[in-house]
């Protein structure tokens, strides 16, 4: 017959010696408030322990006993007010349809239940209060680990393997009939890469995946190394130390995975024109080192460079996981790693890094002093920006050349063979290209200013 039809069994707090309250509770806080503060249940003639789990709060059970086999195996409660304990025992309806039973024994405080039904809920009346468990037989969900062996659905991002044998959910249903699974804690172990930042390589890590049950298929991520994989348990075994394992036959990557990184040679020229560069790039030549490490099944491995963000047309290859690249042409740039396994079904796409040059500049000085002020515009130079190739020439008025670069980082400190020069008007004549593909014929003139003639040294008097 149904039982406690308003469930005035919820309208308990914990250990309340109030009267039956006869308005429903169904509150999670109410539950959540109660759960774990109640006497357990023992058992008796089993031949192993029984494990006790804790139960979620919101179920509304105290806990969750797990019988090894609940055949001949009776339980008991140890009253804590001394009045006369009911059991009732309810299914996957919930509490509200518990049933009193009626093969229980009471001897001073111990009340025993004759005979336990496994996969069943249990409501314990000891007078005001009531306390709610659940019973799992586990002879009834025993697992078999049969076989395990590597899926052909096995693909590049996922590993998929195929599993012979039982190791079914455990089901178990709150007090108001709310289906709810209990793990069992399988252990799935297996190997793969993990990028070591400390040393720039990919290292082995070994894994432990924990499955509550398993089905006929089971999917990880696929491993970034060769490896097998081995599943064993349950908990309830391991706790009785009958566990099973079982490994499969060997996995062989296919998942493909690179770290990169992208670094700028830096120049220190003070008469480069810097501007602001967020990122790679700015002045060209802009020389960038990129760096990739790639996981084992890498054998396919290359940079790409692209003037659109989608590499519809890839301007540069490099097959080699290290590439030094100079960037000679003002624009922006896009440039990502690229490998793929052996048989090139598995690849991997670093993200984007953008590159940006920008278009020249090239400007001359009319004026320095050289062996005035040591440290101060004694050396004249250009002031440039994105110059890929560069000519100088300096001449007296005479039409002697005196200086000759091809640097525009480099200058002249006003000397001849070795010597401070006369002040006075000189001439430069300046070819040079720009990164945005700007010509530059110069010339004018270069006026040193007169100078004192320190006592070791040669020049003009300062008038």
């Amino acid at each position: 017959m149904r039982l406690f039809h308003n469930l005035t069994f919820l309208g308990y707090l914990c250990w309340s010696k109030r009267p039956v309250m006869k308005k429903i509770f169904t509150s999670t806080a109410l539950l959540a408030f109660c759960a774990n503060a109640f006497p357990q249940m023992s058992f008796n003639g089993n031949a192993l322990p029984v494990i006790t789990e804790q139960a979620p709060a919101a179920t509304g059970l105290d806990a969750i006993y797990v019988v090894n086999d609940v055949a001949g195996v009776s339980a008991s409660y140890h009253s804590m007010t001394g009045n006369r304990v009911k059991w009732y025992r309810f299914s996957n309806l919930g509490g509200g349809y518990a049933e009193e039973l009626t093969n229980v024994s009471q001897s001073g405080d111990i009340s025993t239940l004759q005979s336990v039904q496994g996969d069943m809920g249990y409501i314990i009346e000891d007078g005001n209060d009531r306390h709610f468990y659940w019973v799992v037989n586990y002879s009834a969900h025993r697992i078999n680990l049969g076989s395990l062996s590597i899926s052909p659905e096995s693909d590049c991002s996922t590993a998929v393997l195929a599993f012979d044998g039982n190791a079914d959910a455990i089901r178990y249903y709150t007090i108001n009939g709310q289906m709810q699974e209990l793990s069992r804690g399988l252990k799935l172990n297996y190997s793969t890469l993990k990028y070591d930042e400390g040393s720039d390589i990919y290292t082995f890590e070994d894994l432990s995946d924990e499955l509550a049950h398993v089905s006929e298929m089971i999917r990880v991520n696929a491993p970034l190394c060769n490896t097998d994989f081995t599943l064993s348990g349950d908990k309830f075994l391991e706790a009785w130390e009958e566990a099973q394992s079982v490994t499969s036959s060997y996995y062989e990557a296919k998942a493909v995975e690179a770290h990169t990184t992208a670094q700028q040679v830096e120049r220190d020229n003070d008469n480069e024109q810097k501007g602001e560069v967020n990122g790679l790039g700015g002045s060209a030549p802009a020389e960038i080192e990129f760096h990739a490490v790639t996981t084992d099944a890498a054998i396919f491995k290359e940079w790409q460079i692209a003037t659109d963000a989608e590499f519809d047309f890839i301007d540069y290859r490099s097959n080699e996981a290290d590439m030094t690249y100079v960037f000679n042409r003002e624009g922006v740039f896009y440039v990502r790693f690229m490998a793929s396994n052996a048989a090139g079904d598995c690849e991997y796409f670093s993200s984007s890094y953008e590159v940006s040059i920008g278009d020249s500049d090239l400007i001359c000085p009319n004026a320095f002093s050289p062996g005035s002020s040591e440290g101060i515009n004694d050396i004249w130079k250009v002031s440039y920006k994105s110059i890929t190739q560069f000519e100088c020439h300096i001449f007296n008025r005479w039409g002697v050349q005196v200086a000759h670069f091809t640097d525009p980082s480099q200058g002249w400190d006003g000397k001849y063979r070795g010597k401070l020069v006369p002040a006075g008007v000189y001439y430069y004549v300046i070819k040079a290209y720009g990164a945005d593909g700007k010509e530059y014929n110069l010339r004018g003139d270069i006026n040193i200013i007169n100078y004192r003639q320190n006592p070791t040294g040669t020049g003009n008097m300062t008038e």
